[in-house]
C-alpha cells in the first residue's frame, strides 16, 4: 500500500514532499498535512480531534494516536492493513485540513467520486 499512498499524495495539488532521514513529509502550500515512515511502513496524516478519537477507537489494530496540535488530532495509518478507498480519503481530508480555500475546489475528493 507504500505505492497507493504515494500515488495518493502525488495526484493533490501543490503538494510539497520534504525528506529526512527516516522518513518524507508533505505539506500544501507550507502547511504540514502528512508523513511517511518506510521502515515501519506507515504514514501520518493530519485529522480532526473527533475523527482521530474514532478511529483509534474503531480500529487500534489499523490506527493510533499520534499527537495533537493546534486543534487537530494526528493518527498513524498502518499501510498494509487499511483498505486503498479508506486511505484515500484519509489522505484527501488530511489535505483538506491544511489547504487554503481557494485551492480545495481543485482536487478530487474520493468521497465524492470527483
Amino acid at each position: 500500500m507504500t505505492d497507493g499512498f504515494f500515488a495518493l499524495v502525488d495526484a493533490l495539488p501543490e503538494v510539497e514532499r520534504s525528506e529526512a532521514r527516516d522518513y518524507s513529509a508533505f505539506s500544501v502550500r507550507g502547511r504540514r498535512f502528512g508523513y511517511h515512515w518506510p521502515r515501519t511502513r506507515t504514514a501520518g496524516l493530519k485529522q480532526t480531534l473527533s475523527e482521530q478519537r474514532a478511529l483509534v477507537a474503531e480500529r487500534p489494530d489499523v490506527f493510533e494516536e499520534q499527537f495533537t496540535a493546534g486543534g487537530f488530532g494526528w493518527v498513524v495509518v498502518k499501510l498494509d492493513e487499511v483498505d486503498a478507498g479508506e486511505l484515500a480519503e484519509l489522505v484527501f481530508e488530511a489535505w483538506r485540513l491544511s489547504a487554503p480555500e481557494d485551492l480545495i475546489g481543485s482536487a478530487d475528493d474520493p468521497a465524492r467520486g470527483r
